[in-house]
């Protein structure tokens, strides 16, 4: 954590029983717990991050937050229109940014995405895998097996996916960061949302042991769980829209943005592993 450099001195003076002056220098430190924005502005400079899902939702804020921070951001998500969306507004403030459309279900695709990145920029500092997808409200019995393989092939084995073809470069580097945002369903029980629920305890089990394996190499590992997100998508409690719930109170994707660019700024001996986020008033 930065410290403020400012100091802040106070003198307290008063009298023992001889009549010595007593001399108390207080010495004031402000220790900042969340960089301040500005101070963050350009701290990214040269870097190069991958973020999925990064068409709409909370993989768009994540994106356009750590371009304006100075990383030139490889957007990767299935549709080419949202992506060329959210490249227009990175590069129209000034940023940088890629778009590379892909289905990350399929390991060829998160194979040819790692080449061209290896290929293009020599350097993968910030992995972000946010793509992931709910279901309205079903009893476990009532899923089709075609829609569990959906949740856990984008949900889990997306993010292994990503994973196998980005932390050779890290690797390489002995540096990197890789953040996976799961959900709060993934530590408790989601009722007519287990498969959901059951493919982010999964994430969170892979994030805490690949932290383990990659902490050799100097690569950190973190896991964002957070609660109700107003999306158009997928709140991540695994019921999206169909959960009712006051958008107005659900948590802004550019408030897991603000989180994840806390994360990629902490200082190189310590790192956050795992952040949980709340609304502040149930939705």
């Amino acid at each position: 954590m930065a410290e403020d450099k400012a100091e802040h001195r106070g003198r307290l003076i008063g009298r023992k029983d001889n009549g010595q002056e007593l001399v108390l220098t207080i010495i004031l430190k402000t220790i900042r717990l969340w960089p301040d924005r500005k101070d963050m502005m350009k701290a990214l400079d040269s870097q190069v991050a991958v973020v999925t899902g990064a068409g709409r939702g909370a993989g768009e804020a994540i994106s356009i937050r750590l371009a304006a921070m100075g990383a030139h951001v490889i957007l990767v998500a299935r549709s080419a229109a949202q992506l060329d969306r959210v490249r227009g507004q990175i590069v129209q403030a000034g940023g940088l940014a890629s778009a590379f459309p892909c289905d990350l279900t399929k390991a060829s695709a998160a194979e040819e995405l790692g080449a061209v990145v290896a290929e293009q920029h020599k350097r993968c500092d910030i992995l972000v895998n946010d793509a992931g997808v709910g279901l309205e409200g079903k009893l476990l019995h009532e899923i089709r097996p075609e829609e569990w393989d959906l949740i856990f092939d984008t949900n889990l084995r997306g993010p292994y996916l990503m994973i196998r073809a980005l932390a050779p470069l890290m690797i390489a580097a002995r540096s990197g960061h890789i953040i996976n945002i799961s959900s709060l369903a993934g530590r408790n029980p989601l009722p007519k949302g287990a498969a959901y629920a059951a493919s982010k305890w999964g994430l969170n089990g892979l994030t805490y042991s690949v932290a383990e394996e990659l902490r050799q190499f100097n690569i950190r590992v973190s896991v964002i769980a957070p609660g109700s997100i107003n999306t158009d998508f997928s709140d991540h409690s695994g019921r999206g829209a169909a959960s009712g719930k006051d958008p107005k109170k659900k948590l802004q994707p550019d408030d897991i943005a603000s989180v994840v660019a806390t994360l990629v700024v902490q200082p190189p001996q310590s790192f956050i592993s795992e952040v949980l986020i709340r609304p502040t008033q149930k939705p």
